[in-house]
């Protein structure tokens, strides 16, 4: 794939931004950070209005631990592209990491309006409303996100979690227990299945 993309790099500046941008993410799937940050330079020079290149950019940026200025990329990406759906969950996670929930959870309500079984976007509603301290609310999104994904025991031990957290320790039970089904090495989820039956 690197050099397939290659090939393309010296063609005209629309195709060297693709190409640039493409082998920038194989970069950053590789964890090679330095090239990868190097043809996200090259792809947002080619072509400033690509979302692609600009939502790139912002991921090489935001592995260096620079949130406030990858959200700047997002939000630009955004200004070119409305539903650049990649460069607006990056923006979320950026705000989140950054601790700026409220705005967080509005580009993940955005999200879910245009991709409304997502698996990841249901996730991080959850894990925001977590954060707020709505247990319900977490609960209603992880409800969601098991119907999308009902076999998946971390998932199904968050649920465990906070129904025990809430009180209500059958339906606490009833989580923790599918989630042993799937996933019977999870030692956190033993050790309160545990404690249950000798409760």
């Amino acid at each position: 794939a690197l050099e397939t993309f290659k090939m393309f790099e010296k063609k005209d500046s629309r195709v060297k931004s693709a190409a640039a941008t493409n082998l920038s993410f194989l970069y950053y799937l590789g964890n090679e950070l330095e090239q990868a940050t190097n043809y996200a330079d090259l792809a947002v020079n080619s072509d400033r209005y690509n979302p692609a290149a600009l939502t790139n950019k912002g991921n090489t940026v935001f592995a260096n631990g620079d949130c406030e200025k990858a959200a700047e990329f997002y939000k630009e990406a955004l200004r070119n592209d409305s539903l650049c759906t990649e460069a607006l969950y990056n923006l979320g996670l950026a705000y989140k990491k950054l601790n700026r929930i409220d705005e967080a959870l509005d580009c993940f309500l955005k999200l879910h309006a245009i991709l409304p079984n997502s698996a990841q976007v249901l996730y991080q509603l959850a894990s925001i409303y977590q954060i707020m301290e709505d247990p319900n609310q977490a609960i209603e999104w992880l409800l969601q996100l098991i119907s999308v994904v009902p076999t998946d025991p971390h998932v199904l031990s968050k649920l465990g979690n906070l129904y025990d957290t809430e009180g209500d320790k059958s339906q606490a039970f009833h989580y923790y227990y599918e989630s042993y089904r799937y996933f019977p090495s999870n030692i956190e989820v033993i050790e309160w299945l545990g404690a249950y039956y000798i409760d």
